[in-house]
């Protein structure tokens, strides 16, 4: 019988912390390798569906569901015992092409009943939601999505709401890239959470994604970006790290690559509110990276073979 390889740390991660400790999952590797399973399963207390609870997955024809591999997961998380992060109700990217036909009235009809038919569907089996991913641009001005065109901003309160009613258990974040250090882009999203907060907006949390790479210098100011929100009251959680390299990879890298999720590690447990550490797939073996970012790869806890690597001894000694 195959059995994982065992990592050398005297007990998997999810045991060394009381934060949540996750991974983005995807469901035809959960059913088809037995090997991967078998790690997250080992390591990890949390799962993110990496694709199959976007709109684009479960709604690419109008009103033609598909919910068989959230379900999937959803399934496995309550077998194994572990808290599911739903990802992501409205995103302007793999969004399916009818939507952005639609006219601002039937937009907001739409856009209303998809986050309560998919909140409602998962009612007390997801901890968390990322409700509105990546709205802001890299010098803090808003996304010119299809949402903002036609709803303008105002939809963000309105879908933070709609979400609420559906789950009001659920906890509630807005997540984005680039915005793990103090810049134009985190200074706007943590002026909106001030402002919904002060609208009485039910929003939890801020995601704070975590792709980096060794090419750039840790983020500045981060341990204090996570403390300014905890400030104003709300959550945050790492919820998409990963750190990529230039390949080949050789020890150098892998150390530089240990050091950054350590500090991404060590930042969330200094900050009382900051709850949950995600990683973006565990293995490289499936990583996103290769394809988007031509000529670097190698960004996950675990090579090909599922062995750990430096950057998961780091954060388990």
């Amino acid at each position: 019988m195959w059995q994982a390889p065992a990592a050398s740390a005297s007990v998997p991660l999810q045991y060394t912390t009381n934060r949540y400790v996750g991974s983005a999952v995807a469901a035809a590797y959960l059913a088809s390798e037995t090997d991967y399973r078998a790690v997250l399963t080992r390591e990890f207390d949390n799962v993110t569906p990496e694709n199959e609870m976007k709109w684009g997955t479960v709604e690419a024809v109008r009103g033609q569901y598909d919910w068989s591999g959230a379900d999937a997961i959803v399934e496995y998380a309550r077998t194994h015992h572990k808290t599911v992060r739903g990802h992501t109700l409205v995103w302007h990217s793999q969004l399916p092409d009818w939507v952005g036909a639609l006219p601002a009235d039937e937009l907001r009809r739409v856009l209303h009943d998809h986050i309560t038919t998919e909140v409602k569907r998962y009612k007390g089996k997801i901890r968390a939601w990322d409700v509105v991913n990546e709205i802001f641009n890299e010098d803090g001005t808003r996304r010119d999505t299809v949402f903002r065109q036609k709803l303008g901003d105002g939809f963000v309160a309105d879908v933070f709401r709609w979400a609420h009613a559906a789950d009001p258990a659920a906890k509630l974040y807005l997540n984005d890239y680039n915005i793990e250090g103090i810049n134009p882009k985190s200074d706007a999203v943590y002026d909106l959470v001030k402002t919904l907060r002060r609208q009485g907006v039910p929003i939890s949390g801020v995601g704070i994604q975590g792709h980096l790479s060794i090419q750039y210098g840790f983020p500045g100011q981060y341990r204090e970006n996570l403390a300014r929100f905890a400030r104003i009251g709300v959550e945050t959680a790492v919820t998409e790290a990963d750190v990529r390299i230039p390949t080949p990879p050789d020890a150098a890298k892998l150390a530089t690559q240990a050091s950054y999720f350590g500090q991404l590690w060590d930042g969330c447990h200094a900050v009382r509110k900051c709850v949950e550490f995600t990683t973006w797939g565990f293995t490289d073996r499936h990583s996103w990276v290769p394809d988007v970012f031509p000529g670097e790869g190698a960004a996950c806890l675990f090579d090909e073979n599922l062995r750990p690597k430096p950057a998961y001894f780091r954060l388990n000694p």
